[in-house]
């Protein structure tokens, strides 16, 4: 028995919980949120459940610790800028390409609020922020207001394209038939979709998103010289 239980130990010191996560991750990337059960980590990794339960105490656990590593990498690729509003830029559209590389991570981002890997991109975006001079009392809205259309843009990005995958969705046809639609709506009622419909089809999600990032920075210089 003793024998057994040394034999039982070794295992579970041999599976790192970096071999987990890494694992979970491949799952996730691969057949997303709905994929990454306990058994086909089990599989992948060709152990039994209880060597995981051993790192990971259950499925939230593994999203957080899977969307930390995500962010972690992140932040470490991300280049420091000469300028705050440079570092913000780029920090930005790292999250943007992680996202969109692993389009759970903005859902599992959500679903943990206030935890570590949001706490890491707040802290980020925080210290640039002071950097930038926006006044005390003004800091938390400004971070939020990035924190969010980062996140939130990012992710909405991530679901289309998932979206547009899990339907056999082309893209450009899909914009060409939404320009469409768009251009035969009711001139009086829908001006502005009208007028903006042949855009559709040669626009850029990642630059149209750094672009709404400018005009937040843009509000917040803005704000500081009044």
């Amino acid at each position: 028995m003793a024998k057994k239980a040394r034999s039982s130990k070794r295992r579970e010191e041999s599976l790192s919980r970096e071999r987990i996560i890494e694992a979970s991750i491949e799952i996730l990337d691969s057949s997303g949120e709905g994929g990454l059960t306990f058994r086909a980590l089990s599989e992948r990794l060709a152990t039994g459940p209880g060597a995981i339960y051993w790192h990971i105490a259950n499925k939230g656990d593994l999203l957080t610790a899977a969307s930390a590593h995500v962010v972690a990498s992140t932040m470490e690729a991300c280049v420091t800028g000469a300028t705050p509003e440079a570092t913000i830029r780029a920090l930005a559209l790292g999250m943007f390409d992680a996202i969109d590389a692993h389009p759970w991570v903005g859902s599992a981002l959500t679903a943990a609020p206030g935890q570590l890997p949001t706490v890491r991109i707040l802290e980020r975006i925080g210290q640039q922020v002071q950097a930038l001079g926006v006044p005390e009392q003004a800091q938390w809205a400004t971070v939020s207001a990035l924190l969010s259309y980062i996140l939130g843009v990012g992710g909405q990005n991530a679901a289309n394209a998932q979206f547009a995958q899990t339907h056999g969705l082309d893209r450009s046809r899909f914009l060409d038939e939404v320009a469409t639609a768009w251009s035969q709506l009711d001139p009086q009622e829908y001006p502005f979709a009208r007028s903006v419909a042949g855009q559709l089809g040669g626009h850029d999600d990642r630059m149209d998103f750094l672009a709404g990032v400018d005009l937040i920075l843009k509000g917040i210089g803005a704000s500081r010289r009044r």
